[in-house]
């Protein structure tokens, strides 16, 4: 569901059987597909690509008030469908997963990877307390991840934890979502809501300009 289309456009109605991480499918009268980067149709079961929705329905938000140029480009990104601007992937059954907005997802050596999947991976160990995953230039993987922790009161950086950590993710969603390197932060950059910066975390790590700070908690 997004405001632009007026009413959810995914589900699992009860008469369907529930599979956990699933948002469900298309529901009644709506039509989406997961495309390349190139408006090409992905039909191999559970690889990730662009969410799109491929027909408007009469709910449908005609403009958004105050930016229509963004709007009317998520319309011409891929002729004839609305880009969601969501990465996502479908199973065997038709079911749909969402792994997070396209510009949060990592792409290493071909494979899209959510960096919220990384860093849910990584603070489901019991040493973890926070996680932050970011994907830096890779000459062979087109991004490597890099990811941020902070670890619970009581444990302390050590390469047994940095290696413990990389087995642990390996285990909970393979070996291409395994960070490259680890840092061990005592805290994380947040904004004053408690989103974590990761834009932040890039810029330093890039040597770039992080771009508005005001919001950074203090």
């Amino acid at each position: 569901w997004q405001t632009e289309t007026g009413a959810p456009c995914i589900g699992t109605l009860p008469i369907m059987n529930v599979k956990p991480g699933r948002v469900g499918k298309p529901l009644p009268g709506v039509e989406l597909d997961i495309v390349d980067n190139e408006g090409t149709s992905i039909t191999e079961p559970n690889k990730g690509g662009l969410l799109i929705i491929k027909k408007p329905f009469p709910h449908f938000y005609r403009t958004v008030y105050g930016d229509p140029e963004r709007y009317a480009e998520s319309w011409n990104t891929i002729p004839g469908a609305y880009l969601t601007g969501d990465v996502a992937l479908r199973d065997e059954d038709g079911y749909y997963m969402v792994v997070g907005r396209a510009d949060d997802v990592l792409n290493v050596a071909g494979h899209r990877i959510g960096s919220a999947e990384v860093e849910s991976a990584l603070v489901s160990h019991d040493a973890v307390a926070e996680a932050a995953v970011i994907g830096l230039p890779d000459e062979i993987k087109g991004e490597a991840i890099k990811a941020y922790v902070t670890l619970m009161m009581g444990t302390d950086p050590s390469e047994e934890i940095n290696k413990l950590l990389k087995l642990h993710v390996r285990n909970v969603l393979g070996p291409i979502a395994v960070p490259s390197e680890i840092d061990f932060l005592p805290v994380l950059p947040k904004t004053r809501s408690g989103k974590i910066m990761r834009r932040l975390l890039k810029a330093q790590e890039l040597g770039i300009d992080p771009g508005d700070l005001t919001t950074l908690e203090e």
